[in-house]
């Protein structure tokens, strides 16, 4: 009987727990005995070690990924070194790799029948989807969006970007790494009226 593996792509907003319900699934996985690696672009610098970490203070060893990386080959690599075919890859910050990284990965479930999660963000703080995001909403086997709630109790949507007085960014690099101190997730609606504010204090006449 044939493998039948799948693409899956699980995303979310920052702090929707994303690398958590990842760090949970490798748990699951070797606490059931199951072959897995664990994988994520090295263009994420917040870590000097190669590991995988939650915001909950959980971490995992995992594989680099690199801008010139072949994920088809890396896993064969992978496959060879552990002596067997791996049945699962877990792959973090998915939005960061490359369209045909991406194909890649489909094209390893296609030919080996494992199964390859990846999980990541949708969209940039201006919302524009990522171009690993772009390919995975194209090629996915199966997509699934991990939900957090905004203050305002709407669902989060929105990676807004933040300068150090809590105001929002509309303009800069795609990709700035960073965490609490610079991205806060939030719905469409209080992102629209956040702008809007920093719009009309920003128009007010200089009071001397």
């Amino acid at each position: 009987m044939d493998r039948k593996g799948k693409l899956y792509f699980r995303y979310g907003t920052m702090g929707s727990a994303k690398t958590a319900l990842l760090l949970t699934t490798a748990y699951n996985f070797e606490e059931r005995g199951m072959r897995y690696a664990c994988l994520k672009p090295v263009i994420d610098t917040r870590e000097e070690r190669n590991v995988i970490r939650s915001r909950i203070g959980i971490e995992r060893e995992c594989g680099w990924i690199m801008a010139d990386t072949d994920l088809y080959i890396l896993a064969q690599q992978l496959c060879e070194k552990a002596g067997c075919l791996i049945d699962w890859f877990l792959v973090d910050e998915a939005q960061f790799l490359a369209a045909e990284q991406v194909d890649q990965l489909a094209r390893l479930v296609d030919d080996y029948g494992v199964n390859v999660i990846c999980y990541g963000l949708r969209t940039d703080f201006r919302t524009h989807l990522f171009e690993g995001s772009r390919r995975l909403f194209e090629i996915a086997d199966t997509i699934d969006e991990i939900k957090s709630t905004c203050s305002c109790g709407r669902k989060t949507i929105v990676n807004a970007r933040i300068d150090a007085s809590g105001d929002m960014v509309e303009e800069g690099a795609q990709v700035e790494i960073g965490g609490d101190d610079k991205y806060i997730a939030v719905c469409r609606n209080c992102w629209r009226n956040k702008r809007i504010e920093q719009a009309q204090r920003n128009a007010l006449p200089f009071d001397v």
